[in-house]
């Protein structure tokens, strides 16, 4: 009787993919609902206008709570990580040779850390425009 691998229970790194790696995958997936529920909360629910539509005046206005440019901050770290880090588990189910992997972990670490610090300082300067 053969045995499938597929039967195991146990989670853990795959190949290729180091503990820290896994670990920041697996705490940024329940973040990232939670982060989620509060965007939705905070943009759909008290910052959402009448007509369902804000306004540049309307998110200026928005952004002055100094929760709200938190909550976002923190959202773009949580998707922009989750994401990339899913991407480059992907990527690694098709087995890329070692100098492979090494490129696109850079690469993706470059277009994550680019984006993140690009939504830091538009959130920043989008809080900042009603001082």
């Amino acid at each position: 009787m053969s045995q499938s691998t597929l039967s195991s229970s146990a989670s853990g790194p795959r190949p290729g993919e180091n503990t820290w790696i896994w670990l920041i995958k697996i705490a940024t997936g329940p973040l990232l609902v939670i982060v989620l529920l509060l965007h939705f909360i905070a943009n759909h629910y008290f910052g959402s206008m009448s007509s369902g539509l804000m306004t540049y005046e309307d998110v200026i206005k928005y952004f002055q709570n100094p929760i709200i440019p938190a909550i976002e901050i923190l959202f773009l770290i949580t998707v922009v990580t989750h994401s990339l880090i899913g991407l480059r588990g992907i990527i690694l189910d098709m087995n890329p040779s070692r100098n492979t992997l090494k490129i696109v972990t850079w690469l993706l670490t470059i277009l994550g850390v680019s984006s993140v610090v690009y939504g830091i300082w538009l959130a920043l300067t989008i809080a900042s425009k009603g001082s």
